[in-house]
């Protein structure tokens, strides 16, 4: 006996303008094909973005809904597994048993490989806490999640990556070069006199919006002599500039033009802060900081102030980059001003700057590419 498909009949709606085929038609078989986007009603290619945008959103929340159930069945199962390893002494044999078993069972589910099941087992290790676990970590997918437990071994310091990476939306990428620029130990601690200039959630935000020291590294290990030449280098590195500077900043321009009193005084970059709504002017030296850097950078604020900001947004932020700089002279220095200000170094390596105790709290770049070599699940193995 023979089977058919049986067709779906065409409603009304569908036959109601003749159809584009490939070939011969008859009154119920055609080879259709779609019209060519010119013949198409004028709201077609919006509407067309309308949908396909609906349907990624759909995907997406998809995607984040189902990966709290899937991290918490990994760190349940790494709990079990830690368990008995302490208590009855499981050994890489059972592993590889375990492993063998969970896959036969569950061939359709990724990501039950020996290495991964060892990696559930270092989840469940690094995060005893089950609230934790379920109100931070399971936001973030499990490949950042393994890149977190081998990259960072301060609880502390790895839920400050774990916040800043749910507040910012990192990428697996983004979220390793922050780990291995140290963003923690930098994060708020530029000078300035926001507290005393700004409303406090406004001053709060800013605070930890800039750091201290800025890491430029892929200026290289040349020592720029002059502003132009850092200033040259950071608009020909923009992305990677843009991401030393944090989420929100959009690039205005270089060397933007000003003219007071018959006077050129040209800004070295401006930029506009979307969430801070404000303009964010940044002067460069290559050079130590000196008071009189101050006077030069309130200028400009007060002139972007008055000639650019829109009436709905607010006050300009400046942040002067210096090589170096005494705290106590950038501290006289910002006080009773009306003008918010932050002062900062930038450094081209990052361990010029730091303390000799803390150089060694985190793994060197050559121990992390290491392990991160011998040590990572593959992505189909880290894929909810």
């Amino acid at each position: 006996m023979s089977s058919q498909k049986k067709a779906s009949k065409a409603t009304p709606e569908e036959t109601s303008e003749t159809r584009l085929s490939r070939g011969r038609t008859r009154p119920e078989a055609i080879f259709p094909v779609a019209p060519s986007a010119a013949s198409l009603p004028a709201s077609y290619a919006a509407t067309l973005q309308e949908i396909k945008s609906h349907l990624r959103s759909a995907r997406v929340r998809a995607i984040l809904a189902a990966n709290p159930i899937v991290i918490d069945a990994y760190w349940h199962t790494g709990k079990i597994i830690l368990a008995r390893q302490q208590e009855a002494a499981w050994g890489a044999k059972v592993i590889d048993r375990l492993a063998a078993d969970l896959q036969a069972e569950f061939p359709d589910m990724s990501g039950l490989t020996r290495r991964n099941l060892f990696s559930m087992r270092a989840f469940a290790e690094a995060f005893p806490d089950a609230s934790i676990v379920k109100r931070l970590v399971s936001q973030l997918p499990w490949g950042q999640i393994i890149r977190l437990i081998q990259m960072v071994k301060d609880p502390s310091v790895r839920e400050f990556y774990i916040r800043e990476t749910i507040a910012h939306g990192w990428s697996r990428d983004i979220l390793e070069i922050q780990i291995r620029n140290q963003l923690h130990l930098r994060a708020g601690k530029a000078q300035n006199n926001f507290a005393l200039t700004m409303p406090p959630a406004d001053s709060d935000m800013a605070t930890q919006l800039f750091k201290d020291p800025y890491l430029f590294d892929f200026l290289g290990t040349a020592d720029p002599r002059r502003e132009t030449e850092v200033e040259q280098a950071l608009v020909s590195h923009i992305q990677k500039f843009l991401l030393e500077l944090g989420t929100g900043f959009a690039f205005v321009g270089r060397q933007v033009p000003l003219e007071v009193g018959g006077e050129d005084y040209p800004l070295d970059l401006l930029f506009y802060h979307l969430k801070l709504r404000r303009y964010v002017v940044i002067e460069l030296k290559a050079r130590a900081f000196t008071p009189g850097d101050v006077g030069q950078l309130n200028l400009y604020l007060s002139a972007v102030d008055d000639l650019l900001r829109h009436p709905d947004d607010q006050p300009t932020i400046g942040l002067l980059l210096c090589r170096k700089k005494n705290k106590l002279v950038a501290e006289y220095a910002l006080r009773g001003l009306d003008q918010s200000i932050a002062v900062a170094e930038w450094q081209t390596q990052l361990t010029e700057s730091l303390p000799e105790d803390l150089r060694g709290s985190l793994p060197s770049i050559e121990e992390i590419e290491a392990e991160l070599a011998g040590d990572l699940p593959n992505d189909s193995e880290m894929k909810p």
